[in-house]
Order: structure tokens, then C-alpha cells, then sequence
């Protein structure tokens, strides 16, 4: 699944130039991960980076919008990453 900044942001930029994927990026009031990107960094890291960084706990969460199996994440990564190579 993918993840989901909350209300609690307070904008630090401490995310978005650690995300492997591109997936975070500055939305109308606060930063905003794309779904379609996030892998909650399988391929790169054993725990999301983003959420590592994040100074205010519990600020990125595990969407359940967007639920996904780890094969579905790795999936994701080797699509973003791998495409261009196969």
C-alpha cells in the first residue's frame, strides 16, 4: 500500500528529496505522495525513508486507500525502475 502524508505536516521539506522514487511532491498546503510512485521504498530501503526523516510522529501513515500486496510494491519498483532496461 502506498503511503499518505496527514494534516500534521508542517511543510519541513525533510521528504521530498529523500523519496528514491519521486513520489512526494508540494501539494495546495502540505506535501502529498503520489500512489502511483510510492513503493514505501521496496527496492531501495528495509523501512520508508520519508517516514524515517519525518520530524512529527505518525505524520505518514499507510494509505488504506491504496492497499497493496508486497509483490504489487515490487511490481511498482521494477516497473519505475527497471522498464527503461528490459
Amino acid at each position: 500500500m502506498a503511503l499518505l502524508i496527514t494534516k500534521k505536516c508542517i511543510n519541513c521539506d525533510m521528504c521530498e528529496p529523500e523519496c528514491p522514487n519521486q513520489a512526494i511532491s508540494m501539494g495546495d498546503s502540505i506535501y502529498e505522495i503520489d500512489h502511483d510512485r510510492c513503493t514505501e521504498c521496496i527496492g531501495h530501503y528495509e523501512t520508508p525513508t520519508c517516514q524515517k526523516v519525518c520530524p512529527i510522529p505518525n505524520t505518514i501513515l499507510k494509505d488504506p486507500a491504496h492497499l497493496e500486496s508486497e509483490e504489487q510494491l515490487w511490481d511498482k519498483f521494477v516497473q519505475l525502475h527497471h522498464a527503461d532496461k528490459i
